[in-house]
């Protein structure tokens, strides 16, 4: 099996790009560095004809985002020093670096603040760094320098978003700075810039001449919207795309030609989740067209396959798969696991063949090559051949999950559908104590996906099955499934975790149950315990608890009133709030959150934890200073997983059971 020491100790493959040749791609793979408190990121070689990966670069900093000039020459981000004794904070900040074939890596770029990302083209880089605003290029890195020693420290906002995730949003905001394919002839692309290319998608054209982004700005309804702009590199011309009002993009491709780009667009709606759909905008005239408009599924641009089909990934039925999508057409490629970061390999003899990260249930994350498609979607259908596995940079054994027991169940609901659910199980005849394990979103789903941050396999290892349920409100089965979450959090989607939960009860092999979840699931383990009883244990992490006291505090509170369908001072809020219930609670529940937690603010565990210990709720409370709306550091994901291991272990057995090796590893 696989115990939570050997999920921290495994490479995690990060991102890959295909080289010009077509013979290898570069691959950026995350180590457990040596005294195993973080991660370090390598730059690995992967033939795409099978042959064994080569590790390309090694040392204590972060080498990532592999990318290439047209000439072969790999380019990357990284924190590595220059010369002796880099300024204080400099190790902090990542450059463009360029990896010869022979001889060491030379740094491209000197952006005072660092490289958030970058994109090559034919005639340059682009690359996108902050910038803090009225301050001479010359004068960035030791304006940063004194800020950060002596202050001023109090930030002045006009306007909402303030946070973002983890972090209060800085003055030095995000300009796209343009250079020539060595690092030299720098401009700024952007230099009036405050908010709106902070956390969205942008291409650039092959050509270099076209840079295609998104703008964020908060529109009328008092929620982020991301409308797009065209800019020309060489003029530093910006001009908008398509419609401004209530529409967000995402997945921006721009075809060879830099003529037209791919995105999709999520049209608000007032009263309900908004439609999404695959739109094809002319740069030149304007004119935009929806294709494949009757495919009910949200496709996201990944690659032009020729100047008629797009590849795509889609979420479909409990798995993200790759299609070809054409105008009035789509050909799934892939039809099992999760494929993500989908490039086209241009050169050499797999010219034409896609190149993706793969991983599943029971798969961890592998470079693979989904060889050409035989046909497009705009052609007659024949058969494609399987992908292929590279080579494991993992150093994961597979054999080590031959005992798992996985399979799909498919639960009515109330109202004539259908709850897909994996259920995941060790060997054996059981019973054995089961975790009901919600997802977040709640938009979202749980797919046949490898999970770094919540993984079922090491509650597998330590003797407990897992069920992984689809309920309202999730991806891949449709947009009316997902919009029925929407203003009903305690609804609909409640009612189908407690079939899901009758299913599981009647299956022999199922023994004392418990309901765990994250963010939206932790907020749906609250409900739960003011609802029913019938969990021997709750775990909820990142959870929502108040959801009036919550509106104000998290983020992003235009977004949260119209998903719950009203803010504070008008309609309802308080209808679905888990605070309403907690006078029936009896579970015993573990409680634990991430101080820096913005999108959920750790005021609603310690809202939560209060409420559960003045009403004599046998509770536990694990807070993590360090950590935001997830757990990532190495030894503070070990101690989370013991510790819910401990908890579950405790109250869904007869008799309590030691942990392997001892329990958590580094315990609070």
């Amino acid at each position: 099996m696989l115990n939570v020491q050997a999920l921290v100790a495994l490479g995690r493959l990060a991102d890959l790009c295909p080289s010009p040749c077509g013979g290898w791609l570069a691959a950026s793979v995350a180590r457990l560095e040596d005294e195993g408190s973080r991660y370090v990121h390598d730059l690995w070689r992967v033939p795409l004809d099978g042959g064994a990966a080569i590790q390309l670069t090694r040392g204590p900093w972060n080498d990532r985002s592999p990318r290439f000039r047209a000439d072969g020459a790999l380019l990357f981000l990284s924190n590595r020093p220059v010369g002796k004794g880099p300024d204080k904070g400099e190790d902090q900040r990542s450059q463009i670096w360029l990896l010869p074939e022979r001889g060491e890596p030379r740094r491209l770029t000197d952006e005072p603040l660092g490289v958030l990302d970058y994109a090559v083209s034919e005639a340059g880089v682009i690359a996108r760094a902050p910038v803090w605003p009225g301050v001479v290029h010359e004068k960035q890195r030791e304006h940063a320098r004194d800020v950060a020693e002596k202050g001023p420290s109090g930030l002045r906002y006009t306007t909402m978003t303030v946070r973002h995730w983890d972090a209060w949003l800085s003055p030095a905001a995000p300009h796209f700075i343009s250079y020539d394919l060595e690092g030299g002839g720098r401009r700024d692309l952007t230099p009036t810039a405050d908010r709106e290319h902070r956390d969205v998608d942008w291409d650039l054209s092959r050509d270099g001449r076209t840079l295609v982004s998104g703008a964020a700005f908060v529109d009328e309804d008092r929620i982020h919207s991301v409308r797009l702009v065209a800019i020309d590199v060489p003029s530093g011309h910006a001009r908008p795309l398509g419609p401004t009002g209530r529409v967000r993009h995402q997945g921006l491709r721009l075809d060879d030609a830099g003529k037209r780009v791919a995105t999709q667009r999520e049209q608000r709606a007032p009263d309900t989740l908004g439609a999404r759909s695959l739109v094809v905008l002319d740069l030149e005239s304007g004119a935009e067209e929806t294709w494949d408009p009757s495919w009910d599924r949200w496709p996201v641009p990944a690659a032009w396959i020729d100047a008629d089909t797009l590849l795509c990934s889609v979420d479909e039925q409990g798995r993200t798969d790759l299609a070809l999508v054409g105008a009035h057409e789509h050909e799934a490629l892939t039809d099992a696991h999760t494929y993500a970061s989908a490039q086209l390999v241009r050169g050499g003899s797999a010219a034409g063949a896609v190149v993706a990260i793969r991983s599943g249930l029971r798969e961890c994350p592998r470079p693979v090559l989904v060889p050409r498609p035989a046909t497009s979607a705009t052609t007659t259908a024949t058969a494609t051949a399987a992908p292929r596995a590279l080579a494991d940079v993992s150093g994961f054994d597979p054999e080590r999950l031959a005992s798992v027991v996985s399979e799909e169940l498919f639960v009515p609901t109330a109202d004539g559908k259908t709850v897909h659910t994996y259920l995941l199980r060790p060997a054996g005849e059981g019973p054995f104590p089961t975790v009901l394990w919600i997802h977040g979103g709640p938009i979202s789903h749980f797919g046949d996906v490898w999970h770094w941050r919540w993984n079922p396999l090491v509650l597998l290892d330590a003797g407990f099955a897992v069920a992984l349920p689809n309920a309202r409100g999730s991806t891949g089965y449709g947009h009316d499934f997902a919009a029925e979450v929407w203003a009903d959090w305690g609804g609909r989607c409640f009612d189908d975790l407690m079939r899901v939960t009758d299913a599981l009860a009647a299956r022999p092999e199922v023994g004392a149950l418990a309901a765990m979840g994250g963010s939206f699931g932790g907020y749906m383990t609250a409900w739960i315990g003011g609802q029913t009883d019938r969990f021997a244990a709750l775990v909820t992490h990142a959870g929502l608890f108040d959801l009036r006291a919550f509106y104000g505090v998290t983020d992003y509170p235009g977004f949260f009133g119209s998903m719950m369908g009203a803010r504070p001072w008008e309609g309802d809020l308080d209808r679905h709030s888990p605070h309403r219930g907690v006078e029936r609670w009896r579970s015993p529940t573990l409680v634990i959150h991430g101080e820096r937690d913005f999108r959920v603010p750790i005021g609603e565990a310690l809202a939560l934890f209060e409420a559960l210990q003045a009403h004599g709720v046998e509770s536990e409370l694990l807070v993590f200073p360090d950590e935001n709306h997830w757990i990532l550091k190495p030894r503070n994901v070990e101690q989370w997983y013991g510790h819910v291991l401990e908890f579950l272990d405790r109250h869904l057995r007869p008799v309590p059971r030691a942990l392997p090796d001892g329990g958590p590893r580094h315990p609070a």
